[in-house]
C-alpha cells in the first residue's frame, strides 16, 4: 500500500491543479461571451451581403473580375484557422485532421497552406508540408484589420495564378456545447441559382459596378467571421474541457482521501496489534 506521505502530496497536487483548471474555465468563459458577442453581430452582416452577390452573379460577366474566374483546378490553397493554445479538448486535433485528410486526397505536392495559430503551423511544419504563410500570437487583440492582412494574402495567391481555387478549413460556432469542423471554398465565388427568388429587383449603381465593390468587402468579411467563429468555438471548447478537468479532479480528489483513510486505519490497526504482541510477549 501507498506511503501516507505520498498519497497526501498527491491530495495536495491534485488540489493545486483543480485550482488552476477552474480559473482557466472561469477566463475561458468570459472570453467566449466576448468572442460570441462579436460572432453574432458578424453573422447578419455577412449573409446579407453573401445574398446580394449571390442575385447579381447569374447576370454578370465572370470575366470581369479575376475573383470570379473559374480554372481547371490544378493546384489549391487551403487557409487552417486553428488556435495558439492547447488545453481545449479536441478542438485542435479535429480540424488538423478533416484539413489533412483533404489535403493528402488531392496531393500534399498540389496544396499550399496558409496557417493561422500555432497549433496548425507545428502540425503542417513537421510534416513538412507546403506553408506559404503562417499568422500567430494575434488572438488576443484580434482586429479586422488581421482578417483583411490574412484575407490580402490568399486573395493575392489566387489572383495572381499560382492556385486554382481556396479552401478555408475552420470550427463553426452551433452552440457552446458543440462546434463544428467547416471546410468552405473561399474562391472563386461560385452560387447556386435559386428560382424561388424574385428577378424583377432593381440595382443602383449598376450590378456590375456593385460586384466590383461588393465581393472585395465580401471576401474581407468571411475572412473575419472565420476568425470569428474560430475563436469563440475555441473559447467554448476549452471552457468545457476546463470544466470536465476540474469534476476530474474532484473525483480523484475523493478517491485519494478513501486511499488515504484506508491506509491510515492500516496503519493504525498494524501499530495495535505491534503493541499487544509485545505486552504479551514481556508478559
Amino acid at each position: 500500500m501507498a506511503n501516507l506521505k505520498d498519497i497526501r502530496d498527491r491530495i495536495k497536487s491534485v488540489k493545486s491543479i483543480q485550482k488552476v483548471t477552474k480559473a482557466m474555465k472561469m477566463v475561458a468563459a468570459a472570453k467566449m461571451r466576448k468572442a460570441q458577442e462579436r460572432m453574432e453581430q458578424a453573422r447578419p452582416y455577412s449573409n446579407s451581403v453573401s445574398e446580394v452577390i449571390q442575385h447579381l452573379l447569374p447576370d454578370v460577366d465572370r470575366g470581369r473580375l479575376p475573383l470570379l474566374d473559374k480554372r481547371e483546378i490544378k493546384r489549391k490553397a487551403y487557409v487552417v484557422v486553428c488556435a495558439d493554445r492547447g488545453l481545449a479538448g479536441a478542438f485542435n486535433t479535429n480540424l488538423l485532421k478533416i484539413a489533412q485528410k483533404e489535403i493528402d486526397e488531392f496531393g500534399k505536392n498540389q496544396v499550399d497552406i496558409f496557417c493561422i495559430g500555432k497549433k496548425a503551423r507545428d502540425h503542417f511544419t513537421y510534416r513538412n508540408y507546403n506553408i506559404i504563410e503562417s499568422h500567430v500570437d494575434f488572438w488576443a487583440e484580434m482586429e479586422f484589420e488581421n482578417a483583411m492582412m490574412i484575407g490580402r494574402s490568399a486573395i493575392d495567391h489566387f489572383k495572381s495564378g499560382i492556385v486554382d481555387e481556396i479552401h478555408v478549413v475552420y470550427n463553426y460556432f452551433v452552440n457552446v456545447a458543440q462546434q463544428e469542423v467547416r471546410s468552405e471554398t473561399l474562391l472563386p465565388l461560385a452560387y447556386e441559382t435559386d428560382e424561388s427568388q424574385p428577378t424583377d429587383r432593381l440595382y443602383e449603381p449598376s450590378k456590375e459596378e456593385l460586384v466590383d465593390t461588393l465581393i472585395p468587402r465580401h471576401l474581407n468579411v468571411q475572412m473575419w467571421k472565420y476568425l470569428l467563429e474560430s475563436y469563440a468555438s475555441e473559447q467554448a471548447a476549452r471552457m468545457l474541457s476546463m470544466e470536465n478537468a476540474t469534476s476530474n479532479a474532484q473525483d480523484m480528489i475523493k478517491d485519494l482521501t478513501l486511499q488515504f483513510n484506508k491506509a491510515r486505519q492500516a496503519a493504525i490497526t498494524t501499530e495495535m496489534l505491534e503493541i499487544v504482541g509485545g505486552a504479551e510477549a514481556l508478559g
